[in-house]
């Protein structure tokens, strides 16, 4: 290994090992934090946050047998579907790089360590932080005489990768483009373009990680998820960007926004990541405050004890509908992987107790990394349905804290 220097700060009781040629540090928890790296040039082409800031990532090397291997993480976050509420997310870390953090770090699948990510851990990794507010879908600008604001999310797609290219994502030999939450359904929306970029000889596969939002009803039977995500289209100019062979053969074409349309015409291979009890839809789109005015779901949604059997039914209703939409998938996608289990969580790829620890959550005795690496690297069939709640055990939260 090539002589770098480390030095050693000691803040309280915390050691921090840094790295300088490297661009990260380690604190006394053995955690990887890796450095901000804004894209300078990004503004020439438009591809700014949401208040004009630069977009930026967080790159932490490869080495060794990993040297051309690529992992592409999409930082999730929710959305901003109206002026106001992304004027609000502009002042913040969610809009603007001038607030974020400068260095993140990197566990679970962006682990660099070997025990705690046996498959990925020496791959160049690169977590893409999240600052237009729509999965990096949109283009457009708002303007009047008080406020500006840049919808730019697909500008700030292709600016990153025209930045990694010359570091040696255009010579890639493995890539896996990846996201939590928000940054989960921005795979959908990028995962075939991604190739267009890269060697005719990379092997490129995407996995979305609690990405898989549904068009459901509401409780009061409302198509609230649907209506947010329309005036978030409309907003930020998305409508020209969704996957033109869904949108031309379904009636209402800002349906393909939802995974479950969009999933059947995108070629490279997939890996759905999913709690059938995700907990961010089961609040805020089968149980949002608009349908529950009067509290009869509270205590439900914070304590399962608490809930009554029709309410019961209701949660188990929503796993239906995630089956229901993935049973395609599940039967005649053969390049395809999935891990669906019962856990009332959201999010599992990128924290390291989710993704790969003793006490990990499990389907089938397999954990959430040994089924992703068994589906990268072909080692075997990697379709994982857990049983219905509450028949698994191996879940952290079994009520959604």
């Amino acid at each position: 290994m090539a002589l770098r220097m480390s030095v050693f700060a000691v803040i309280g009781l915390v050691v921090v090992l840094c790295v300088p040629s490297r661009g990260y540090c380690s604190d006394d928890q053995g955690r990887d934090l890796v450095d901000m790296t804004l894209v300078r040039g990004a503004s020439a082409q438009g591809a700014v946050c949401l208040d004009g800031s630069l977009p930026a990532y967080h790159l932490d090397w490869g080495q060794g047998s990993g040297l051309r291997n690529w992992i592409l993480q999409f930082e999730g976050g929710g959305w901003c579907n109206d002026i106001d509420s992304c004027l609000e997310r502009s002042r913040t870390r969610r809009g603007s790089t001038r607030y974020m953090n400068k260095q993140e770090v990197f566990s679970g699948i962006l682990s660099n360590n070997v025990s705690l990510n046996p498959d990925f851990h020496n791959w160049n990794r690169v977590k893409i932080r999240y600052c237009d507010g729509a999965s990096f879908a949109g283009d457009s600008v708002f303007s009047n005489q008080t406020t500006k604001l840049y919808f730019r999310g697909q500008r700030i797609w292709r600016a990153i990768v025209l930045d990694l290219l010359p570091k040696g994502l255009d010579q890639a030999q493995k890539v896996l483009l990846s996201g939590c939450s928000a940054g989960g359904l921005a795979t959908f929306f990028h995962c075939d373009n991604l190739s267009t970029f890269l060697p005719k000889t990379a092997t490129v596969k995407c996995l979305s990680d609690a990405g898989f939002f549904l068009d459901v009803r509401d409780i009061a039977l409302n198509h609230t998820a649907r209506l947010f995500f329309e005036k978030l289209i409309s907003l930020q100019g998305i409508g020209s960007y969704l996957n033109r062979n869904c949108t031309g053969v379904r009636y209402y074409p800002h349906q393909c926004f939802f995974p479950q349309y969009a999933l059947t015409y995108i070629r490279t291979p997939y890996f759905i990541l999913n709690s059938a009890y995700d907990v961010f839809q089961f609040h805020h789109f089968l149980v949002p405050p608009s349908a529950d005015l009067h509290g009869h779901w509270k205590g439900c949604k914070f304590n399962l004890a608490e809930c009554t059997p029709t309410q019961m039914d209701v949660v188990q209703g929503f796993r239906y509908e995630m089956l229901k939409s993935l049973v395609f998938f599940y039967e005649f996608s053969r390049k395809g992987g999935m891990f669906l289990n019962s856990c009332f969580t959201h999010c599992q790829s990128e924290s390291q107790d989710t993704w790969f620890a003793a006490d990990s959550p499990r389907v089938q005795d397999k954990t959430i990394a040994a089924a992703v690496g068994d589906w990268y690297f072909d080692r075997g069939a990697s379709k994982e349905v857990d049983c219905a709640y509450p028949c698994d055990s191996s879940c952290h939260n079994l009520t959604p804290q």
